[in-house]
């Protein structure tokens, strides 16, 4: 199936390019497009996104689609304005039935898509502003001007009369749609339908930006030393993936000795000591693609109940990996993790996200979510060309100890592939000229 025909009903990465080999390792090719090797084509990435939506959209209730979460906008236009524009309410975007989607961007933003985003008609690219969060208030007006706009192109494209589905949305920006007469329902599950199954492309993207956090880690090992502080850490692991190309950092936990149990998901000014475990997860993007990738070490040396609680980590985190295959359900890998009560917590929503799979794409958290808390209540199927991370979490039994691993895995035909690759197999030891006495 040609890609760039339009037509919406992508399966399988597979069907983006039927001559790519699915066999061979995935690439991880670098920051930069050549002359003389294919690495990512993002023209049939833009399309290929665009032609999911569509196809998500067609297969709801809804007419139309608007936007205000930037992942979603970045995933329907492929345009972006930086990490800034994550928490504004600044931008948004509207899908309208097989029409091209229209972006409102943030003053002279709209000018420059004009300029540097051909696939997106000059028509479609507007200026466009509904108050920021509220410090210009809807009596301004901005408000129902933008609902008055988009209930004029819904008209246009026919689908006025039917339900208009909403990601995220203030709630004084809702009540401006529905004074225009929309019917306003969730949207956020089209998106997530869309954004499920990822094409060559993205998989392309997330491997190269798990490759970025191996070299992390790497720095992580050579540089974690008694005396260097979690913040230190931090700051330099944000500057060596920048200057690899990241173009948003999201987080970096750093939790280390006594802040290991309970896990308190930040970072401190801790000053590391010799015997501590020490884990940490990088959150960050490259090209929009999202990293969630957890390494433990221990600083000189291990004790006995250290090492213990890693084997366990791993163990867990093994048995759920084994259990990837299309068609499993998530019950079915959420199975493989301990209750809550084995591992210290009262319940499932204290031990939330401890034990845990999750979709990772243009955002965070995708499809699928994998959790004792609501996978044994709300099963969903693996499919071929999700990408997902499991993330396992043991504390030892000092008392104040833990081990936290995580990997992401592509789902193949045969299983998971897994494209987070610096060492973990075995409890890394880093500086371990302090001896290894347990």
């Amino acid at each position: 199936m040609a890609l760039d025909t339009g037509e919406p009903k992508i399966v399988s990465p597979g069907d983006i390019d039927p001559h790519y080999d699915w066999a061979r390792a995935i690439p991880a090719p670098g920051h930069t497009n050549v002359d003389f090797e294919e690495r990512v084509n993002f023209r049939r990435l833009h399309n290929y996104r665009l032609g999911r939506a569509k196809a998500a959209l067609k297969a709801s209730k809804c007419g139309a689609l608007l936007s205000f979460d930037i992942n979603n906008i970045r995933y329907m236009t492929s345009t972006v304005i930086g990490e800034w524009s994550r928490d504004k309410f600044g931008r948004y975007a509207l899908l309208a039935g097989d029409s091209e989607p229209h972006l409102w961007d943030f003053g002279s933003a709209a000018t420059h898509h004009r300029l540097y985003a051909p696939w997106l008609p000059k028509s479609c690219c507007h200026a466009g502003n509904i108050g920021l969060r509220g410090t210009v208030p809807p009596e301004a007006g901005l408000m129902e001007r933008a609902a008055k706009e988009i209930k004029s192109l819904l008209d246009e494209n026919g689908v006025g009369n039917m339900p208009l589905g909403i990601d995220v949305v203030e709630p004084a920006m809702m009540f401006e749609l529905q004074k225009q007469g929309i019917e306003v329902v969730d949207g956020q599950q089209i998106m997530l339908d869309a954004r499920e199954i990822k094409s060559q492309d993205e998989i392309i993207l997330l491997n190269q930006a798990a490759a970025m956090v191996d070299g992390a880690y790497q720095l992580i090992n050579d540089t974690m030393k008694p005396g260097v502080r979690e913040a230190d850490i931090v700051a330099d692991v944000n500057q060596m993936l920048y200057k690899m190309g990241s173009d948003d950092v999201e987080a970096i936990n750093a939790i280390s000795g006594e802040r290991c149990v309970p896990h308190p998901h930040n970072f401190t000014d801790r000053i590391i000591r010799p015997g501590d475990q020490v884990f940490f997860d990088i959150i960050q993007s490259y090209m929009g693609y999202r990293t969630c990738y957890y390494r433990t070490f221990n600083v000189g040396r291990a004790s006995v109940v250290q090492r213990d609680a890693y084997r366990q980590c791993r163990e867990w985190l093994d048995n759920a990996a084994e259990r990837i295959k299309p068609g499993a359900g998530t019950d079915y890998i959420a199975s493989a993790w301990p209750k809550a009560e084995e591992f210290g917590f009262a319940n499932e929503m204290e031990a939330f996200a401890l034990q845990f799979g999750h979709g990772i794409g243009v955002g965070l958290h995708e499809r699928p979510i994998i959790s004792r808390l609501i996978s044994f209540d709300d099963p969903k199927e693996i499919k071929e060309g999700m990408v997902f991370a499991l993330e396992t979490y043991c504390p030892a039994k000092d008392g104040y100890s833990a081990s936290r691993i995580e990997e992401e895995y592509v789902v193949t035909a045969d299983g998971a592939r897994c494209i987070t690759l610096f060492p973990a197999e075995d409890l890394p030891i880093a500086n371990p000229y302090l001896g290894h006495g347990g």
